[in-house]
């Protein structure tokens, strides 16, 4: 195993594809066979440059799903050899700053991430600190539990933050991989899920899964108990202020979101409308959104890609061409 294939990108928005030196484990870190790797919009991110670059070249990925093949210490908790781990996008944090100390490691200001920071999944091989990983049962399929490492971690943390009552009102704005897994979360906990979305297969998946409507931008929408944007375009997180009901809560969920307009007071943030964003993820909600997740039968629509199409992955992603969330199968 001295080398793997994988691709990397410097932030100036190419990737490619070659081999690479395998990653050898650290301290408390773990070597991990790659059986699947979602797709994020945060990897468009790194590799178009949206994001500061951190690491360059480096290898992106943080959906990562695969078998633990050896650890460097032998002593210590965490997974054993054998054992089916995920990788999310939180690698990292200090464990002692305000933030840690507070159960809020997700605001760590010495955080860092898979596929940003340090290589990520887009590759056969990956090393992750064990005490950051989570352990996959068997009886989830590898390109099931990718989504659920990003797309869904971060859309349970944005609905947390949406406020949403019981039996509320929610407006999804954008319908990818964090939404739709988002949206069956809320429904099966009572909600009525109104989404907005530029894609006609992505409004007939919305439908499918059991939104009381899907429409296009623009459309007129009842007032709404809760919103989360999930669209990274500042006029998108306005429309969604002024789709608010009275008390409402709009909660953004991008890592990187285009500017915001201008907003009108009296349109967009007065009767104690509230406005809100969601950085990264505590290890806590993903625990939290594992159990739900197996408890509630949520369900990923997953369009899989060979591991040399994580270039086209990312295109389709870009052009809205993916239903549901896009995953790369290693084992095609």
């Amino acid at each position: 195993m001295a080398t793997m294939r994988g691709w990397r990108t410097t932030g100036d928005g190419r990737l490619s594809i070659g081999e690479l030196a395998v990653p050898e484990p650290a301290s408390g870190e773990v070597l991990i066979g790659v059986e699947a790797c979602g797709v994020c919009r945060t990897d468009l991110h790194v590799v178009d440059g949206d994001l500061p670059v951190r690491r360059s070249p480096v290898v992106p990925g943080h959906e990562i799903v695969g078998r633990v093949l050896a650890r460097f210490d032998h002593d210590i908790d965490g997974p054993s050899v054998g054992t089916r781990v995920g990788v999310p996008w939180l690698r990292s944090t200090c464990g002692r700053c305000r933030w840690c100390r507070t159960g809020a490691e997700n605001l760590c200001e010495r955080s860092r991430y898979t596929g940003w920071d340090v290589d990520g999944g887009y590759a056969e091989y990956a090393v992750a600190p064990a005490a950051y990983t989570y352990r996959i049962p068997d009886s989830l399929e590898p390109l099931q539990a990718a989504p659920l490492l990003c797309a869904g971690i971060i859309g349970y943390r944005a609905l947390r933050r949406a406020a949403l009552p019981p039996g509320g009102r929610l407006g999804l704005y954008g319908f990818g991989a964090s939404a739709h897994l988002t949206a069956q979360i809320a429904i099966r906990q009572g909600a009525e899920v109104h989404v907005v979305t530029r894609g006609e297969s992505a409004r007939r998946l919305a439908l499918d899964l059991g939104a009381a409507s899907a429409v296009e931008p623009g459309r007129t929408l009842p007032p709404l108990d809760s919103a989360i944007v999930f669209a990274p375009a500042g006029e998108v997180v306005r429309d969604a202020l002024a789709d608010l009901g009275a008390a409402g809560t709009c909660a953004v969920a991008g890592i990187h979101v285009s500017d915001i307009p201008p907003l009108d007071y009296q349109r967009h943030l007065f009767r104690e409308r509230t406005l809100t964003s969601v950085t990264s993820n505590t290890r806590a909600d993903g625990v939290e959104l594992f159990r739900l997740a197996g408890r509630l039968g949520i369900h990923a629509e997953v369009t899989p890609y060979a591991m040399s199409e994580a270039d086209r992955a990312l295109a389709d992603l870009a052009e809205d061409r993916v239903r549901g969330v896009a995953v790369l199968d290693m084992t095609r």
